[in-house]
């Protein structure tokens, strides 16, 4: 069951669902999501220096990606054909029994504007900042600033809790992240 408007606004003041810094409703509650904000940080691909990606190099964050952070005021501009991974303002935090999803704004989708290629679930028990998968479909660059709303979340609630939340995986490799960390799939070996 998708949680409605009401349920999201009970769970904020609860503390089930907690998100950092606290949301304004007027402008980032929808009628069962909650807006998130692109914050200032982006990696990118430096893929003028390597011919292909290779899955197995646990160098891949340092070697091929870049951070880039932004000063206030400062677009980012998304050209045609990019991939980066971005931020969000917001930091959540989910309980046992909550999956939250990401998905795109109508608005942004217009300008062909896609928010996430494949990881839209946010395990029960996650906490950390939310990081887009931004990418232009389209074929003009898209200025992108930060604050500005970017994506929306919505909550499913589980059947019962997880018995195994993101936090306790072993296998748990963003659990607390802060900035858009590149892959670490070389680490499922």
């Amino acid at each position: 069951m998708i949680l409605s408007d009401r349920d999201i606004k009970k769970a904020l003041a609860s503390g089930r669902i907690v998100i950092t810094p606290v949301i304004d409703p007027k402008t980032q509650m929808g009628s069962c999501s909650v807006d998130l904000r692109l914050g200032k940080q982006f990696r990118i691909f430096n893929h003028s220096k390597f011919a292909y990606i290779d899955p197995n190099n646990p160098k891949l964050a340092t070697d091929m990606m870049a951070e880039v952070k932004l000063k206030n005021g400062e677009p980012f501009i998304l050209q045609p054909g990019d991939f980066v991974l971005a931020t969000t303002m917001e930091k959540v935090t989910l309980p046992d029994d909550l999956v939250g999803r990401l998905e795109g704004r109508s608005s942004l989708g217009r300008l062909g504007i896609v928010v996430h290629s494949t990881a839209s679930i946010f395990d029960p028990g996650w906490s950390g900042m939310v990081v887009m998968e931004l990418g232009n479909l389209g074929r003009m660059p898209v200025a992108l600033y930060p604050g500005m709303r970017i994506c929306s979340m919505t909550f499913e609630e589980l059947s019962s809790p997880a018995q195994v939340p993101y936090t306790k995986k072993k296998a748990a490799k963003y659990i607390g992240q802060k900035t858009p960390l590149a892959s670490k799939i070389s680490q499922e070996r």
